[in-house]
């Protein structure tokens, strides 16, 4: 094997090999990547993002007019069912949008952290009809800006958007002792003081309390997002009256207000239990899944230095020596196999878009079988099978997690029989659709850079057809970890 540091930065940094596109030759590179890409306009949502905000807006009116006319006894149900599937399509267009967008930028390193933090702070699409549309905003909106800044400022961002809000139903929370509470009844939900220091700052076993859970949970109320123009707004009225303590320090002396919660995600943004949770995250993420305690160590220092500065401690992770080691990586879980499949094969965005064209999201189409042929030799007709489909089959559906933790970050999750099935099915459908043209040999030099063991090379040149030798390196080991 040969592991050169672009092949190497390329598939344990990035999303793979593509030919036309030069790898990064270096750490500052790799940087440079961070920098453009958060500079970037997404391909998502697919109005924009004033746009969007104007679709979520009208047809959640449409939607309530409908619910009113119900209740009044004239029901609608067609132009209920019209607004659901309204949304099922934009998220359908957004979805494959998000993976055009992998496969497509030139920054792939950027990609990935907007993959981790995506993950990190975790919502899901499912949750409701207005998360369908809301959850491309929220990553467009509160992550991808602020992945070359501070994590206090992407935790803010991430807290308080609207999307988080309602997926962890804090805005159904109310103090118990509220006057909201006291006139309309309801009452305390922990769901987002327990996640935001279980998940998303301190981490599980860091030393928090029940208490401080509760406390989180407390501090948090006042916060509501309107039904209609989806903003976020602090209402004293829905929050809990009276100080509260969370790890030892006091909120809420001068009165309750919105200043609360910032205080306490700032406060929490700069504890150390913090910095050792999301440098470990980090490593495990790209390097391995057991993290070498001397490169969180240097990450730390970073964290430390440059008082959360998220580009720093990336910088901190690549330079370490074991960032670029020769060693057998991490698993690829389904999206990045999707993304690194259709990059070896050289597709353009321009590509991407034919491929994708014309596919209608109905609910019929998304419980088809994966298939393993090519339907008449039309890349457009297994879009969604190389797609959303193959992605909600291996387990991987985009922005639709299955719990706030997000997605499993380990081996284990993604090496099992039916994994290497869906895999293979999709590698005899990728080759069978995308490659017919293409040589084995020389489609295994473009996606592995050198990196395949002689075995795989071995097999590679021996096999029976060229689809055949094609599917051998999308499901050889080497293809399948970084």
């Amino acid at each position: 094997m040969v592991f050169s540091f672009s092949t190497i930065a390329a598939r344990r940094y990035g999303y793979g090999l593509k030919p036309g596109e030069e790898p990064a030759a270096d750490v500052e590179a790799l940087m440079a990547q961070v920098q453009r890409g958060a500079k970037a306009k997404p391909r998502f949502p697919v109005e924009g993002v004033a746009g969007r905000r104007e679709t979520l807006g009208r047809l959640v009116s449409v939607r309530a007019v409908e619910a009113k006319a119900a209740k009044d006894g004239r029901p609608n149900p067609d132009l209920r069912r019209e607004t659901q599937r309204d949304a099922d399509r934009l998220l359908t267009h957004d979805a494959m949008a998000r993976i055009n967008q992998a496969v497509s930028s030139e920054n792939g390193f950027y990609e990935r952290l907007a993959s981790f933090w995506l993950d990190h702070f975790s919502v899901s699409a499912r949750k409701s009809y207005e998360m369908r549309m809301m959850v491309p905003l929220y990553e467009t909106e509160a992550l991808r800006p602020r992945l070359a800044g501070s994590f206090s400022d992407l935790l803010q961002a991430a807290i308080l958007h609207p999307a988080m809000l309602i997926y962890l139903d804090q805005n159904r929370s109310l103090g118990p002792q509220s006057p909201a509470a006291a006139k309309n009844g309801g009452g305390l939900n922990e769901n987002l003081g327990r996640e935001l220091l279980e998940l998303h700052t301190m981490g599980v076993g860091s030393g928090y309390s029940q208490a401080d859970v509760q406390a989180a949970a407390l501090i948090l109320t006042g916060l509501a997002v309107d039904d209609r123009s989806f903003e976020v707004a602090y209402r004293p009225q829905r929050a809990e009256p009276g100080t509260q303590e969370l790890l030892g320090k006091i909120y809420g002396q001068g009165g309750r207000s919105a200043g609360d919660q910032l205080d306490m995600l700032s406060d929490l943004a700069a504890r150390p239990e913090t910095a050792r949770h999301i440098c470990t995250k980090l490593v495990r993420h790209f390097v391995s899944d057991t993290p070498p305690p001397e490169m969180i160590d240097t990450m730390l220092a970073a964290w430390a230095e440059s008082s959360g500065n998220l580009p720093a401690v990336y910088r901190a992770m690549l330079e370490h020596p074991r960032a670029f080691a020769e060693e057998e990586g991490k698993v690829i879980p389904p999206f990045d196999y999707v993304v690194c499949g259709f990059r070896a094969f050289g597709l353009t965005g321009a590509e991407m878009d034919a491929l994708l064209k014309g596919d209608e999201d109905t609910k019929e189409e998304m419980a088809k079988p994966l298939p393993v042929k090519a339907q008449g030799g039309r890349p457009g007709a297994n879009g969604r099978a190389l797609t959303l489909e193959a992605l909600r089959r291996m387990g991987q559906p985009v922005w639709q997690p299955p719990s706030p933790a997000g997605f499993p970050d380990a081996a284990d999750a993604w090496l099992s029989a039916s994994q290497l099935t869906e895999r293979i099915g999709w590698a005899r459908l990728a080759a069978r659709t995308l490659g017919p043209e293409l040589q084995p040999i020389e489609f295994l030099d473009r996606a592995l850079g050198g990196a395949e063991s002689d075995n795989t090379r071995l097999v590679v040149s021996q096999a029976p057809s060229k689809i055949h030798g094609l599917t051998m390196v999308l499901v050889s080991p080497e293809f399948n970890r970084r």
